[in-house]
């Protein structure tokens, strides 16, 4: 337990000093991961490529070459072959086939268990066909909007403007990055992937909301103090909860990406690197912005004019 004591003191952390070193790392970040979007783009899986997904089991160590030439005449395009695990005796084979129609790619998994034989135990078979596909990034495009759009409207309505305009720039600040390092990394991205973003905005915007409502309230307390040192004290009055909590998050994520398979493999890396950028924004965006505005002027103003700006 004393290893952690001192994160349970109250500490006294010039965090708004790093300001502009913090703004230049944030922007880097940000424009980087816009580029390798727009010009990478992402690993789809099968949700959203189409075609046909099979992992397999043998009793001996799988050479990817033989079984690569075997299956060279299964006309299903492309197909790519990775190990799974670190015995060798697993393998997932995906072929892109996302050209054929639901009744040639159940040709094309036939011919495939044909060339293996029955010798080779079958652990998972999945097809999606293209229009399926297409459909499903539509849903889940449409998914994430609405729910990114659900959030705004909550943060509009919960606090003053300049609050919400700090808070949802840190969350699209997280989003992005994240989606950047989704894409450098050349993770699969599916209807998983989807939802590890969906849950990121939730976990950014809490850890955001706790420290505004610290924020606030020390706003009416300390009246005289200056603003700058009123937002340090209200991150260092936070500061132990934002790290225990992020790094219990962490512990978790980092079971389920050592443990949980390929399955789950791009649903913890997006929840690791986004809790990672998510504590990283609350203080250095979300915050920090907040040094932009004369929060107690706007406080008094908005109990005027906006009904909503002042619930607690």
């Amino acid at each position: 337990m004393k290893l952690f004591q001192w994160i349970t003191k109250d500490t006294n952390i010039n965090f708004l000093g790093a300001e502009k070193l913090t703004y230049a790392i944030s922007i880097v970040a940000f424009v980087l991961s816009i580029a390798v979007i727009g010009f990478k783009g992402f690993n789809y899986g099968i949700d959203f490529a189409g075609g046909i997904l099979m992992e397999i089991k043998s009793e001996e160590k799988i050479n990817l070459d033989e079984l690569r030439s075997k299956l060279d005449s299964v006309d299903v395009g492309e197909i790519n072959l990775q190990t799974i695990g670190e015995n060798g005796d697993e393998v997932m084979i995906r072929a892109e086939a996302d050209n054929l129609d639901e009744r040639a790619q159940m040709a094309a998994i036939n011919k495939i268990k044909q060339i293996l034989g029955n010798a080779i135990d079958y652990r998972k078979i999945e097809l999606v066909g293209p229009q399926v596909g297409d459909e499903l990034k539509i849903a889940g495009a449409v998914a994430s909007v609405i729910a990114m759009l659900a959030i705004s409207i909550y943060i509009w309505i919960r606090f003053e403007w300049q609050f919400a305009f700090g808070a949802l720039l840190g969350l699209f600040h997280d989003i992005i990055i994240t989606l950047g390092l989704l894409s450098v990394f050349d993770m699969d991205f599916s209807l998983t992937t989807i939802a590890a973003i969906l849950t990121l905005a939730g976990y950014s915007v809490n850890d955001t909301v706790v420290t505004y409502d610290r924020i606030r309230e020390n706003l009416r307390k300390f009246t005289r103090m200056p603003q700058r040192e009123l937002l340090n004290k209200s991150i260092n009055d936070i500061f132990s909860r934002t790290l225990l909590t992020g790094f219990t998050t962490l512990l978790a994520a980092a079971a389920l990406f050592v443990f949980g398979g390929d399955t789950l493999r791009s649903f913890s890396f997006t929840i690791v690197f986004g809790v990672l950028v998510g504590t990283y924004s609350s203080i250095y965006v979300s915050t920090v912005i907040l040094t932009w505005f004369d929060l107690r002027k706007s406080m008094e103003e908005s109990k005027n004019v906006n009904p909503f700006g002042n619930i607690d």
